[in-house]
């Protein structure tokens, strides 16, 4: 077996366990990303171009990558009410809490004048 490959068959198999991992109890996604994932590699199948092939085992890591990282599920608890699934994985970005008294790096303090409020 090539290693172009064994490294095909990685990034497939990588995908599926992050699929069952990101959609677990979630059957309809499992079901639908499963379906996308075999669709994609039945579809590059016939690709012989080495170049091409290495461009599309990128392609499938960076989609793993985005998958494990960016995707996060929510079910509805209650009306209004949403409870996220949020993984060790997860991109969690600094919340910083809107002020209204900050002063913008240009100077402007507080908001700007709109122009029908102005008097002519």
């Amino acid at each position: 077996m090539s290693a172009l490959r064994i490294q095909v068959l990685k990034v497939f198999k990588k995908l599926h366990k992050t699929r069952m991992k990101v959609f677990e109890g979630d059957e309809r996604a499992l079901t639908a990303a499963r379906q996308k994932i075999n669709e994609g590699f039945a579809k590059n199948k016939e690709v012989h171009n080495e170049e091409a092939i290495k461009e599309l085992i990128k392609f499938g890591e960076d989609i793993e990558k985005e998958l494990r990282t960016q995707v996060i599920q929510a079910r509805e608890v209650k009306p209004g009410v949403f409870e996220a699934k949020i993984r060790e994985d997860t991109v969690k970005l600094d919340n910083i809490p809107y002020d209204d008294n900050a002063i913008p790096e240009d100077g402007v303090k507080g908001k700007n004048q709109c122009c029908q409020s102005v008097k002519k």
